[in-house]
This record gives C-alpha cells, structure tokens and sequence, in this order.
C-alpha cells in the first residue's frame, strides 16, 4: 500500500541550507537539523513506510517562477516515486503561458504560499490563476493560517472555494496554522481537502484525532512539511492515531490519488 507524504519543500543543492534556515526564521521555530534537499528527504524516507512525496517550493518573487517550476519538474522526472507542483507568483507575466508549460513537464498543480508572498489569497491576480487552474484540472496546495497575517486566513479560502466550485484544493496545516479551531468555523462544510503539515506538534494527539473527526478522513490528507518537520517522525505520529484501516488509507493516498487526479502506486 503506498504511503503519500503531500507536502514537502526541496531545493537546489547550493541554496538548500540558506533556504532551510529562511523557513525556520520565518516561523521562529528552530529547524529539526534536515537541510531541505532531495538526497535528505530521500534518506529520511527510505528509513520510514513513506513511499512517495508530493515536492514543491514557494516563489516569493516572479522572476524566480520559471527556474523552481524547472528545478522540480527535472527531479521529478529522475524519480517516480515524486509527484511535483509548480510555483506561482502573482506577479508573473504570463500565468496561462507557464501553466501550459508546467502541465506539458508533468507537474500535478500549483503550490501557492500567501504570507511569504504578501499577498491576499482572494486577490484579484491569483483569482484568475485558480480560474486557470480549475479549467486544466490542476491542484492547488495553498499555505491557510497565520494570527500574524490576514493574507492566508481561512475566510478568503472560503471565498475562493464557492467561487470555484470545481477548484481542487488542498489547505495545509488543517486549513489554518496557529488558527485551527478558526479554520474549523469557516472550513467545516466546505469542498476542500485539507493536510495536517505542521500541525501535529501543536495540537497534540487528541486535538488532532478530533479536527480529523469533524472534517472526516475523507478530507484529511498526510503530510510532514519536510524540512521543517522530520518525515519518519511525523509518519509515527501520525500513525499511532487510532483510526481504521480503511481511513488511513484514504488519508495516507487515497485521497491524495483524488486531490492530484492520479494513480499512485
């Protein structure tokens, strides 16, 4: 049975420790002592269950679009155990262009982060990407939560999943880091899946277990948010949660399969 970690972060090789310590910075929370490149989280995986990651990386300025969307599409290709997502800008020139590219280069979907790219999730430019990206049947994997920030908060998510409606969207952290119970208020009953990246280590084992019982397995997809959590570690965590087999299968792949519109396996 495959075993999907959805959301972990890669770099190059010469920026992979720079970028690392930026995300812990950002955060002010203290790296796990993983530099986020493709060779660690292969090591970190093949020592846990994991049989597959969803790879991505966040652009916080257009220019660098094309260079990350190539950098992941070129690891994936070497590797079939990853499935990748592009980066996006809101500020890039040519979105449509770049996502006819990225969806010729074999990428699953788009991974957007609002706070560390300063713009608001129903803003008007990234609206007309989700436009695009629910008309290609492509995934969105969207950074929701921040009490520092009003960019990423789950009001505007909301928003954007009943303007549209056939959008495939996955909300990390439980659609709300650092707002959880928040996110539970707007997110409940809405057409999204949500990750429980970076979150288990702040909710703790039973506050996790019901978040995942109020949106029910069926939306719940795994994740680590490698480098800044440990995958193997995370997996164990995740893992000791008493669910059924039949629910850990849909959030361990079965639900990534429907999210990314693939087979894995």
């Amino acid at each position: 049975m495959p075993i999907v970690d959805m959301h972990a972060h890669i770099y190059p090789e010469k920026i992979a420790d720079k970028a690392t310590q930026s995300v812990g910075q950002f955060y002010n929370i203290p790296m796990q002592g993983e530099v986020g490149n493709i060779a660690t989280l292969r090591q970190l995986r093949d020592t846990s269950p994991i049989t597959h990651n969803v790879v991505c990386s966040v652009a916080v300025k257009p220019q660098t679009v094309t260079s990350i969307n190539n950098f992941i599409a070129s690891t994936v290709a070497e590797d079939s155990t990853l499935i990748g997502l592009a980066a996006m800008h809101q500020d890039f020139t040519d979105i449509e262009s770049e996502l006819d590219r990225i969806t010729a280069l074999g990428l699953r979907g788009v991974k957007l982060h609002p706070d560390s790219q300063a713009v608001n999730m129903d803003d008007p430019r990234l609206m007309r990407l989700y436009e695009s990206c629910e008309r290609r049947g492509l995934a969105v994997l969207i950074h929701c939560g921040d009490y520092r920030y009003d960019y990423s908060h789950p009001h505007r998510l909301k928003r954007i999943l009943h303007e549209f409606p056939q959008l495939r969207v996955c909300a990390a952290h439980f659609g709300g880091w650092s707002l959880f119970d928040l996110a539970l208020e707007f997110l409940e009953h809405e057409h999204c899946y949500l990750d429980v990246s970076s979150s288990m280590f702040a909710l703790g084992l039973r506050r996790t277990r019901e978040l995942i019982e109020d949106y029910t397995p069926s939306r719940i997809l795994f994740g680590s948010d490698f480098p800044m959590w440990n995958p193997e570690s995370e997996y164990s965590r995740f893992s000791s949660l008493a669910f059924s087999d039949a629910s850990k299968e849909l959030m361990t792949w079965r639900n990534a399969e429907s999210w990314l519109a693939c087979d894995i396996n």
